[in-house]
């Protein structure tokens, strides 16, 4: 019987086995293992597995949530015609 993979980032198809493997290597810090495995970095940013990463890394370390902490929330990227960046007015 095998077991389902479960899939803790659908953005970047990142599992909690692949998670489990980058805390074990010595990823411990929240900003580090997002780096590493790309979880919270994809389309949603964070927003469907960011919790799920706090908690499972939490649970490894036999944290707490509060004491894992968060990661930097950047704003969303809008694009901008080349001509704004170059001082042109754009109609």
């Amino acid at each position: 019987m095998t077991v389902a993979k479960k899939i803790v980032c659908r953005c970047e198809d990142v599992t909690e086995e692949e998670i489990i493997d980058a805390i074990k290597q010595g990823y411990t810090d929240i900003e580090s293992l997002k780096r590493y495995t790309g979880t919270v970095t994809g389309p949603c940013q964070g927003k469907t597995c960011l919790s799920h990463v706090i908690a499972i890394l939490a649970r490894e370390l036999g944290k707490g949530k509060d004491e894992v902490g968060v990661t930097r929330q950047r704003p969303p990227v809008k694009p901008i015609l080349l001509g704004v960046l170059a001082g042109e007015a754009i109609e």
